[in-house]
């Protein structure tokens, strides 16, 4: 059992440069002694989260400031029901969204939206975030309006867009580990109210806090995180918007701080050992152009993204050292490491059509492509000089396999709101999801394809008392295509993960907006549940199925503001997991998933 326990108070904020802690802080408005209005685009529509009928988090560039928060990482471990954890490579990320579970090498189960934007790749979940103004965090399958990737939730970050007055903003930073970073933004207009930029940059360097107690060094060091992002915002006439964004990060940090429990116990911690030092370095480069057309009877938004991912780590294969191991690999193969070479590119387009908001039938329309290239080499060589580079040496191979992949997805989904009554909403939302994918065994040429596809439908039914108070019950599917392990392995190639979501909640605002307590209960019922596991013989990484999976629980939410500045919050998520079938692993059967967090509990005040 893992228990994730959050306590957080003002004082938070008087020690987060010098111990690396950090709390996050509902946004309130001083002046009325009323909880602050906020808004979020979680339905593809700009709406006041205390109308909106699902379970939403909001984080604005204030509240992510004051808190020192900075990463992605940093907001979703702070969201109940919500943990996130950092391990292997620099860029990986495992987030658990109600019981579902990010894996390697596949899709991830919390749709990552920058700037309208999808970020397709698990590897692009982990990420700063600097020159930010919003970040929305969707619990739920979000299948309807987001797709496949989006079968555990959302999460939704918007940057700042350029400005008509020229402004700027810096900040720097120093933490314990030798942690720094330095960000800093510029706006303005080329041509006023026409043609505006904004340029921002993101620098830090980490000495890192994780010891190897072998080596005497910091695993989860950096030597460079670098990141700038560039924007043009263009008015050509009062009904079109115009917008280019690019951006680049280069990085270079640790990779692969595994550790041996020789206890067997899960519950035992204990530090890395091996006698390797693991690095990744690599770089993601991003350019979108988006379009939003004012047709009157409907807003017109076009999406274009590219995306090019590298990512090469080496680390040790057998996580241990001639000390407490002197035969090394299988007690007599010595040292033995591993590494891999990943490059991914991806090219999306969406199309979408969006009603005015202020009319009883409101409707979303629309469509989207992505098309993806993907290549990993995966070694495991021996490592008599723990020196990265013999990762490239044919005369230390041991183990190789080599995979090119691509895909072509497309998806074509609607929305729609119908007020029923001054009072009752119905809302339905479906999507269509087809996933063609292709993998060639480079050394054999041998070839296997497959098409994945599913319907996800949503339908939700809002009753609101007033425009204070609201209940809502929804069912709601999602989806996350299925795959090929690396050619070879003993599980060739992976299902894909369908799940079904029951869930009734309510949102309600008291005492003129001073109290606000919301709340949900949902029962997901998952088939096919994907899990990753590696297989140290082979040096394989291998994702699983579970044939079925139940999940249940409860979300409390609870903001006041007691007096003039001074705000209590907290909230309490449970997550409860139950594998009810398993035919490859029959011995699981009425175990908890892999990364199940029971409980999280959330307190705090500002003043």
């Amino acid at each position: 059992m893992k228990i994730d326990l959050k306590l957080r108070t003002a004082a938070l904020l008087l020690t987060t440069m010098l111990t690396g802690a950090a709390t996050l802080v509902p946004a309130f408005a001083a002046d009325s002694g009323q909880i602050e209005t906020v808004t979020v685009t979680a339905e593809r529509r700009a709406e006041n989260i205390q109308q909106v009928p699902m379970q939403v988090e909001a984080f604005s560039a204030d509240q992510l400031a004051s808190a020192n928060v900075k990463t992605t990482q940093g907001v979703l471990n702070m969201v109940p029901n919500v943990s996130m954890d950092h391990s292997y490579t620099f860029l990986n990320s495992f987030v658990v969204v109600r019981g579902v579970a990010e894996i390697n090498n596949a899709d991830s189960p919390m749709a990552v939206i920058v700037d309208g934007v999808p970020q397709n790749n698990q590897k692009q979940m982990l990420m700063d975030l600097f020159d930010v103004q919003q970040v929305e965090i969707l619990k739920g399958p979000q299948g309807g309006l987001y797709g496949r990737n989006a079968i555990g939730g959302a999460m939704i970050i918007t940057t700042k867009a350029p400005t008509n007055h020229f402004e700027g903003s810096a900040d720097a930073s120093y933490g314990n580990g030798d942690a720094w970073q330095v960000n800093g933004s510029v706006s303005g207009p080329i041509v006023p109210d026409k043609l505006l930029f904004r340029l921002s940059a993101d620098l830090k360097g980490d000495g890192g806090r994780i010891k190897n107690t072998y080596l005497n060094q910091n695993v989860d060091q950096i030597d460079h995180d670098d990141t700038v992002r560039g924007k043009l915002l263009a008015h050509p006439a009062s009904w079109l918007t115009l917008d280019l964004r690019g951006s680049f990060n280069d990085f270079k940090g640790g990779a692969i701080w595994d550790s041996v429990v020789y206890s067997g116990n899960a519950n035992d911690i204990q530090p890395p050992i091996s006698d390797f030092l693991g690095q990744t370095t690599g770089h993601i480069a991003d350019a979108s152009f988006k379009f939003d057309a004012d047709l009157g009877f409907a807003t017109l938004t076009g999406i274009t993204g590219h995306t090019d991912l590298q990512e090469r780590n080496r680390g040790d294969l057998d996580f241990t050292n001639p000390v407490i191991n002197p035969g090394g690999f299988l007690g007599f193969l010595g040292p033995v490491a591993q590494g891999q070479n990943l490059a991914v590119s991806m090219t999306s387009q969406e199309l979408r059509l969006v009603s005015p908001s202020d009319q009883p039938f409101r409707w979303i329309t629309g469509a989207y492509f992505i098309h993806t290239n993907r290549s990993l080499l995966t070694r495991g060589f021996f490592d008599p000089t723990h020196n990265p580079n013999e990762f490239y040496n044919p005369a230390l191979l041991l183990i190789q396999k080599s995979e090119s992949n691509s895909n072509n997805a497309w998806a074509l989904y609607g929305q729609a709101d119908y007020d029923l009554t001054s009072q009752l909403t119905l809302s339905g939302a479906l999507r269509y999801d087809s996933d063609h994918r292709h993998q060639m065994d480079v050394s054999s040429g041998l070839v296997r394809a497959r098409t994945y596809s599913d319907t996800e439908p949503k339908v939700t039914l809002t009753y609101h008392f007033d425009p204070d108070r609201l209940v809502y019950a929804t069912y709601s599917t999602g989806f996350r295509s299925g795959g090929f392990n690396a050619p070879g392995v003993s599980i060739p190639e992976f299902k894909a993960e369908t799940l079904t979501n029951y869930e009734t909640g309510f949102k309600t605002s008291w005492l003129n907006r001073r109290l606000i307590f919301n709340g949900a209960l949902y029962y997901e019922d998952d088939h096919d549940f994907q899990f990753f596991f590696v297989d140290a013989l082979t040096a394989s990484q291998i994702i699983g199925n579970l044939d079925k999976v139940h999940i249940w629980g409860v979300e409390l939410e609870t903001q006041a503001m007691v007096a003039d500045g001074l705000q209590l919050f907290g909230s309490l998520g449970t997550t409860n997991t139950d594998i009810r079938k398993s035919t490859a692993f029959p011995g699981i059967v009425g175990n908890k998933t892999p990364k199940t967090v029971p409980w999280t509990l959330d307190l705090g005040f500002q003043y």
